[in-house]
C-alpha cells in the first residue's frame, strides 16, 4: 500500500497547498477544478484540520445556508477532494523549499516513505493557526497538570473520550473557549466562571449567549488568572481584576480551588515558512502581507485561512482557499502595481488583504474588523476621494469580523477604509 501512495506522487505539480485543513483542502479543490496539476502536504495523520475534533454545530451559514457541524463541514470538501483524486501525503512534514533555478519552488518533504523531492511552480500557505499558552500570557507558578489549551480539552473531550476535568477555570472568552465551558458542563464538569483581561468578550456574541448565558456560567471581564497552585497536579489558580492598562489591581486577588485550567487567550497563524522564503509579515494580523489574489510578497506564494489572518467563520477560512487556490492555478508571473489599502490603525484593528494590483482585475473584497467596540458608526471604502462603498452598523466589535466587497478602476491612485460617527 505505502508504495502504491509513493507511486502515484510526480516530482512537479502546478500548486502545492501546504496543509490539509478547511482552508487547504478549498484552495487544492478550487485549484484541481481550474485545471492545474496539484498536491496537498498534510501533517497529521487524517485531513480535516481542527474540524474534526468539532462536533459542535454553526458551520456552514455562509457557504451552505446550513447549520452543519464542523465534521458534517469537513465531509462535504473531503468528498470533493477525494472526487478529483487529488494527489496529497499524510504524516508528512516540509523539511525545506527553496526557489528552483527553473522557476517555482523545490520542496523537501519527509513522509512515512522516506523523503521526497517535489517541485512546484506555486504554494499555498494554508498551514492554519496554534493557540497561545499559558507561558505566553505570562502566568506565575509550576508547571503541574492540569494546564490545558482549549483546542487540547477539546480534542481530549471529542477525540479521545477522556475528561480532563471536574472542576475548572477557563482563562480567555475566545470562541473555543466559550464552546468547551458548554461541552465540558454538559459531560458534567464544574465551569467555575470565564475570565477575560478584555472589557468585552473575545468571542462571537451568539457563543457568549449559548454557551454561557445558557448555562448559567458566569463571565468576569477585566480580569485574569495571576498565578497557579500546585506541583503534580492543578490545585488552584489565583485570580485578579485589572486597571485599565491590565495591570492587576492589589487587593482584588482571589483563590479558587480547581483541578484543572483551560485556557483560551487567542491564536497565532503558523507562518515558520513563508518566513523562510523573505514572505512579508503583517505585524497587526501577523500573518503574510496580500493582495486581492491574497499573493504574498514573494512571486507564486499565496497565503489562506488562518495563516493569513485568524477567521472567526470557517466559511471565510474556506472562501480564502478557494481564492488563493484559484489564483494559484492561474498563475503568470507579471509586472506589479500594486496600491496599499490605507486605514487608521486607531479605528481599524487590521484590513485584509493589505494591498490591491491594478493588473489583477477590479474585485476587491476587504476583511476587516474594528480596534475596539463601537456604536452607530458608518464605514466607507473610498477610491480617489471617491466613497465607492458605505455602510452604518449599529455595533462594531473586535471580536467578529465585517467584510466589504467592491469593484475598482484600473486607473485608481489610493484606496482607503474609513470610518466615522453616523
Amino acid at each position: 500500500m505505502a508504495d502504491e501512495k509513493k507511486a502515484k506522487i510526480k516530482d512537479k505539480y502546478d500548486v502545492l497547498v501546504l496543509g490539509g485543513g478547511p482552508a487547504g483542502l478549498a484552495a487544492a479543490i478550487r485549484a484541481a477544478e481550474e485545471g492545474a496539476s496539484v498536491i496537498l502536504i498534510e501533517r497529521e495523520r487524517k485531513l480535516g484540520g481542527i474540524l474534526k475534533q468539532c462536533i459542535h454545530d454553526g458551520f456552514g451559514l455562509v457557504l451552505f445556508k446550513e447549520r452543519l457541524t464542523g465534521t458534517q463541514y469537513a465531509e462535504r470538501f473531503l468528498k470533493r477532494f477525494y472526487e478529483l483524486k487529488i494527489d496529497h501525503m499524510t504524516n508528512a512534514f516540509l523539511n525545506s523549499v527553496t526557489p528552483s533555478d527553473e522557476g517555482g519552488y523545490e520542496f523537501l518533504i519527509q513522509s512515512a516513505e522516506g523523503m521526497v523531492e517535489i517541485k512546484s511552480k506555486t504554494l499555498v500557505l494554508a498551514c492554519g493557526c496554534r493557540e497561545r499558552s499559558a507561558k505566553q500570557v505570562f502566568i506565575h507558578g509550576e508547571r503541574p497538570a492540569g494546564v490545558f489549551t482549549a483546542g487540547t480539552a477539546q480534542y481530549l473531550v471529542n477525540i479521545m473520550g477522556q475528561m480532563p476535568t471536574k472542576r475548572c477555570v477557563i482563562l480567555g472568552s475566545g470562541d473555543i473557549g466559550l464552546i468547551m465551558a458548554r461541552r465540558l458542563t454538559l459531560e458534567g464538569a464544574e465551569v467555575l466562571g470565564v475570565y477575560e483581561i478584555q472589557k468585552s468578550p473575545a468571542g462571537l456574541a451568539r457563543n457568549v449567549s449559548q454557551c454561557l448565558n445558557d448555562f448559567n456560567i458566569p463571565l468576569h471581564l477585566s480580569s485574569t488568572v495571576t498565578r497557579v497552585f500546585g506541583e503534580k497536579r492543578l490545585e488552584a489558580v489565583e485570580v485578579c481584576r485589572v486597571d485599565e492598562n491590565f495591570v492587576p489591581i492589589k487587593g482584588s486577588e482571589q483563590k479558587i480551588d480547581c483541578d484543572a485550567l483551560i485556557i483560551s487567550v487567542g491564536l497565532l497563524p503558523e507562518n515558520e515558512v513563508a518566513e523562510s522564503l523573505g514572505v512579508e509579515i503583517d505585524p497587526r494580523t501577523r500573518g503574510p502581507f496580500v493582495d486581492q489574489e491574497l499573493m504574498t510578497s514573494v512571486e507564486g506564494v499565496f497565503a489562506c485561512g488562518n495563516a493569513l489572518h485568524v477567521n472567526d467563520l470557517v466559511d471565510y477560512v474556506s472562501q480564502s482557499g478557494y481564492q488563493a487556490g484559484e489564483a494559484a492555478a492561474r498563475y503568470g508571473k507579471k509586472a506589479a502595481d500594486r496600491i496599499k489599502i490605507e486605514y487608521d490603525p486607531n479605528e481599524f484593528l487590521y484590513v485584509v488583504p493589505q494591498y490591491f494590483d491594478k493588473n489583477k482585475g477590479e474585485n476587491l473584497t476587504l476583511y476587516w474588523r474594528s480596534k475596539k467596540d463601537l456604536k452607530n458608526q458608518r464605514v466607507s471604502l473610498e477610491a480617489d476621494g471617491e466613497t465607492l462603498k458605505a455602510k452604518n452598523y449599529l455595533r462594531l466589535l473586535p471580536s467578529e469580523m465585517e467584510v466589504t466587497k467592491v469593484k475598482l478602476g484600473k486607473n485608481i491612485k489610493n484606496i482607503s477604509l474609513k470610518m466615522s460617527d453616523k
